[in-house]
């Protein structure tokens, strides 16, 4: 099933998908879904970010990209980066490259504390495609990534939530620039699953409905210039596009 956050008359709502239309729903969160009688064409849809989290939550794989002696690591990124499909992302100038990175984000579904193997996927509403905007050059001198990736709509998410998403391990990612493919790798290249991602952030602290956790760019990262148009699709979900301004 998909879920959306889309613009309508009333202001933002979520939606699932039926039969061509968005069919405007109170809780995407609640365990039955509750139709207003409301819908949207789907040829009609604005798509906004399909959440609206309190946290997001990165996720680094020490030990298998680099000779750091540090396993799976996590970080924070601002929810003020935050962005919806089609929106622009204004790339800092004089601060370095500017890399976009395509990955699979998980999109939590209740409140999740010290998740283990056997239950974290119970814990999750759905996945999405997230660019992970970075400047790439401040890693060197800012291991905290504050400043690398701050800047506005640096997290495009979207366009809709997939919550039948047959392997989260086994997704497919692909990054265009203006239409030309320049990355193509996909979840099964990351070192850490979802599952191991799940157990690894919510052994530190509780992720609330709403929250996303990004998995990681599996070599996803391509740098990007003022006017190029940015596609990441990851299999089994969707497109979400992009501008650099």
């Amino acid at each position: 099933m998909r879920i959306a956050r889309i613009m309508s008359s009333a202001g933002p709502t979520h939606a699932v998908f039926h039969n061509g239309l968005w069919e405007h729903i109170v809780d995407p969160f609640a365990e039955t879904f509750s139709r207003t009688g409301e819908a949207t064409m789907e040829a009609e849809a604005v798509y906004l970010s399909p959440v609206t989290p309190s946290l997001v939550v990165g996720i680094a794989h020490n030990r298998t990209l680099n000779s750091h002696p540090l396993p799976i690591q996590a970080w924070l990124k601002s929810v003020h980066t935050v962005a919806g499909n089609q929106d622009e992302v204004t790339a800092a100038r004089d601060r370095g490259t500017v890399n976009v990175e395509g990955e699979l984000a998980v999109v939590i579904g209740k409140a999740s504390t010290a998740l283990t193997a056997e239950n974290a996927m119970n814990h999750v509403l759905g996945f999405t495609c997230v660019n992970d905007v970075t400047n790439v050059d401040q890693g060197a001198i800012d291991e905290r990534n504050f400043q690398g990736k701050a800047g506005v709509n640096y997290t495009p998410l979207g366009p809709w939530i997939e919550t039948d998403l047959p392997d989260p391990d086994l997704v497919g990612i692909d990054v265009l620039i203006n239409g030309v493919v320049k990355a193509k790798s996909g979840t099964f290249n990351l070192p850490s699953s979802v599952i191991d991602c799940l157990i690894y952030a919510t052994s530190w602290l509780t992720l609330m409905p709403g929250d996303v956790v990004m998995t990681g760019a599996p070599g996803t990262a391509v740098a990007v210039e003022p006017g190029h148009r940015v596609d990441i699709t990851l299999g089994g979900i969707g497109t979400l596009t992009n501008s650099v301004i």
